[in-house]
């Protein structure tokens, strides 16, 4: 598994890979230190809880860079006026290899830890908006179950 702690002081990624001696990471670009406690089921590449905020609740989604998907949707717009729209087919074609192509990643709702090769990730569910909600504004802690009503 391959763990990207998102630093609260500044917001880039620490990447380190789970080990049970560890306890800390620190932020290259800021120097702030994060707690950090890793499992015998993070070395095996099992996720059940965040070693950051020890939260158990995750979602999965496709392992590509949200800035470059915007950016590709700007030219495919600024573009259709001169292809008649047909750049924004050429756009839901790639869309739709890198969807194939790309796996998939655990990204943790509080502390939006990032975590790679997870031997477990068909357990996690999608993204839910909701549940993002009540994690962020109200410190909700689902304690890994779904969002019921």
């Amino acid at each position: 598994m391959d763990v990207t702690i998102t630093c609260p002081e500044c917001g880039s990624g620490i990447h380190v890979v789970p080990n049970q001696a560890a306890v800390a990471a620190k932020c290259e670009i800021c120097q702030h230190v994060v707690d950090v406690q890793f499992t015998s089921e993070h070395e095996q590449a099992k996720l059940c809880q965040c070693p950051v905020c020890a939260r158990k609740d995750f979602y999965q989604q496709k392992d590509f860079n949200r800035k470059i998907g915007v950016t590709l949707f700007v030219i495919a717009a600024i573009t259709s006026i001169w292809t008649y729209g047909l750049s924004f087919v050429a756009l839901w074609l790639v869309d739709l290899v890198l969807f194939k192509k790309l796996g998939s990643i655990a990204i943790c709702y509080k502390c939006q830890t990032i975590f790679r090769k997870v031997s477990n990730i068909g357990e996690i569910r999608p993204f839910d908006h909701e549940m993002n909600d009540r994690v962020i504004y109200a410190d909700h802690d689902f304690k890994g179950k779904p969002l019921s009503h």
